[in-house]
C-alpha cells in the first residue's frame, strides 16, 4: 500500500468546514478530533481484546459493578469511558460531560479551562457482544452549553443536557470492526472516515452518505413480538407477507444487537431499525437512551436523507426529562418510518394474512 493518497484527513475537512465560518474561534473542531482521538484508543483496546486483559465483567472478582441502567459493566465499558473523558476534558473545549457509565454530570477538574460545549457519550454501544467479537462502537453528541454555563463558569446540572436533538451541532460513532470507522456530522450532510492504520489518521473514505428512501431490509429483535403494540406488528407481519401481502415485494430480516453496527448498515445500503415501545416493562417507554443513543444517530439519520422517529413522532422534536431517559426509536429509509408513524395513526381493524405469531404458535397450521 502507498503512503500517497488524496483523500482528506479528518484534520483536512473539519478545517474546510471552518472555513464556512470564518468568525470561529477552532475550539469545536479541537472538540471533535480530542473525541477522534479517544476513539483510536479505544479501537486499539477493543482489537487486542482477551491479549489484553480487558475482556469479561469489571470488577469480577467483587461480583461486577453496574451502571446507572442497572446492566452489569464490562471492563471495556469502563475503560472505554476513562478514555473519552481523559481525551476530552483537558482543553478547555466543554463546560461538563455525561455518559451512559456515570449516573449524574461530569464536572470538568478545576485545573482545566472550561469552555462553550456539553457532550453526552456512550462510550461502548454493544458492549454486550464483545466477548463474542462482535462489532461494537462509540457513540457521541455535541451540544453548546447554555448560556449562564458559559457566562459564570458554573457547574453543569442534569437540566443543562436537557436539550432536543434538534439542538445538536455535531453528532457521530466509531465502528470497530474490521476497519475502524469514525461517522460523522456537523449539520452540513454526513461523512465516514476509515482510521488508515499505517499513518493513525481518519482518512475521508464516505463523504455525503445517503439512505435509500425504500428499502427491503428490516431489523427488529423478534424475542418480543408478544410484547408489541399493534402498529408495529402491523408492520412487520406485511413485511413478512412478501410478494404475496400487501407490500407485494419480499423483505430480509437482520438483527445484529449493536446498534453501531445496525445504524451502519443502514447508512451503507438502506433498511430500517425498530425498537419500538412495547409493553414487555411499562415502567420503562423504550429500551434505548434518548440523549447518547437516539438523538445522536437520529442527527445522523435525518442528515443522510433518512428519517428517525419515535414511531410516533420526529425523535429530534422530542424534549429530554432525564439524564438516562429511554425511548422508543425507529430510524432509516425515510419512506418506511413514515409508513410506520402512519401506522401508529390508523386504528388495525383488520387481520392480516400469515402473521408471524399466532395465538397458539408461533407459525399458523
Amino acid at each position: 500500500m502507498t503512503l500517497r493518497s488524496n483523500r482528506s484527513t479528518l484534520t483536512q475537512f473539519l478545517i474546510e468546514e471552518r472555513r464556512r465560518f470564518p468568525s470561529a474561534s477552532g475550539d469545536f473542531n479541537a472538540l471533535i478530533l480530542d473525541v477522534a482521538l479517544a476513539c483510536k484508543g479505544i479501537a486499539r483496546a477493543v482489537a487486542y481484546g482477551e491479549l489484553a486483559g480487558v475482556m469479561g465483567n469489571h470488577a469480577a472478582a467483587d461480583g461486577g459493578s453496574v451502571n446507572v441502567q442497572g446492566e452489569t459493566q464490562k471492563t471495556l465499558d469502563v475503560l472505554s469511558n476513562d478514555v473519552f473523558m481523559q481525551r476530552t476534558e483537558w482543553a478547555g473545549n466543554l463546560a461538563g460531560m455525561a455518559s451512559e457509565e456515570m449516573d449524574l454530570p461530569y464536572q470538568i477538574p478545576a485545573q482545566y479551562p472550561r469552555g462553550n460545549y456539553l457532550i453526552v457519550f456512550d462510550p461502548l454501544d454493544g458492549s454486550s457482544n464483545i466477548d463474542v467479537n462482535v462489532s461494537v462502537g462509540s457513540i457521541f453528541s455535541i451540544l453548546r452549553a447554555p448560556k449562564d454555563v458559559m457566562e459564570s463558569g458554573r457547574d453543569v446540572v442534569e437540566a443543562d443536557f436537557l436539550q432536543p436533538g434538534a439542538q445538536q451541532v455535531a453528532a457521530g460513532y466509531a465502528l470497530y470492526g474490521p476497519t475502524t470507522m469514525l461517522v460523522l456530522t456537523v449539520g452540513d450532510g454526513v461523512n465516514g472516515f476509515t482510521l488508515d492504520p499505517n499513518l493513525g489518521e481518519f482518512m475521508l473514505t464516505h463523504p455525503k452518505l445517503s439512505i435509500p428512501e425504500d428499502t427491503h431490509e428490516f431489523a427488529i429483535n423478534a424475542s418480543n413480538a408478544r410484547f408489541w403494540e399493534a402498529p408495529v406488528k402491523r408492520y412487520v407481519d406485511e413485511c413478512l407477507a412478501g410478494k404475496t401481502g400487501t407490500r407485494g415485494k419480499d423483505f430480509n430480516m437482520r438483527w445484529i444487537a449493536s446498534m453501531v453496527a445496525e445504524a451502519h448498515r443502514i447508512l451503507m445500503r438502506g433498511g430500517v431499525f425498530m425498537y419500538p415501545r412495547d409493553t414487555k416493562d411499562t415502567s420503562k417507554p423504550g429500551r434505548l437512551r434518548l440523549l447518547y443513543e437516539a438523538n445522536p444517530v437520529g442527527m445522523i439519520m435525518e442528515q443522510a436523507g433518512g428519517r428517525a422517529s419515535t414511531g410516533e413522532i420526529p425523535m429530534l422534536t422530542v424534549q429530554p426529562t432525564g439524564l438516562h431517559q429511554r425511548i422508543g426509536f425507529v430510524f432509516g429509509s425515510k419512506n418506511e418510518v413514515e409508513r410506520i408513524e402512519r401506522y401508529h395513526r390508523e386504528p388495525v381493524n383488520v387481520e392480516l394474512a400469515n402473521p408471524l405469531f399466532a395465538e397458539r404458535s408461533l407459525f399458523r397450521d
